[in-house]
């Protein structure tokens, strides 16, 4: 975070989070009716508990929880499992760019909060 950071908002990774949810959000409406409390479902809940972990972290009394709910929302990038057949190739080729971008920005973040807190580095992200 820098003196510019006064709210999660202003953080560049809960901004693209935010962006993915929406992209994918649009995406869904594509989906058959069929997956609407399937598959449809279980992306919403992934995709928003990104940007809401990064949020609430933000706003804990710690670093160590910020850590936690960083961690949560690295996770759920993981159930923002995007596959062709509903959508177009290019579609769902640029949202998997972009979950790998907030993926990466999720780990920056956590990697500096560790050294801020001087706990040893995660293992490298694959």
């Amino acid at each position: 975070m820098t003196d510019k950071t006064r709210d999660f908002r202003d953080l560049r990774v809960w901004q693209a989070a935010m962006n993915l949810a929406v992209r994918v959000y649009a995406l869904i409406r594509s989906f058959p009716a069929q997956e609407t409390y399937g598959l449809s479902a279980q992306l919403r809940r992934a995709v928003i508990s990104v940007p809401s972990n990064i949020a609430e972290g933000y706003r804990r009394e710690s670093t160590k929880e910020y850590l936690q709910h960083l961690s949560i929302a690295q996770a759920s990038l993981a159930g923002v499992a995007l596959r062709r057949g509903y959508s177009n190739a290019a579609d769902v080729k640029k949202l998997i760019e972009l979950c790998a971008s907030v993926g990466k920005q999720l780990y920056a973040l956590r990697n500096s909060l560790r050294v801020k807190m001087n706990l040893r580095p995660p293992t490298p992200d694959p």
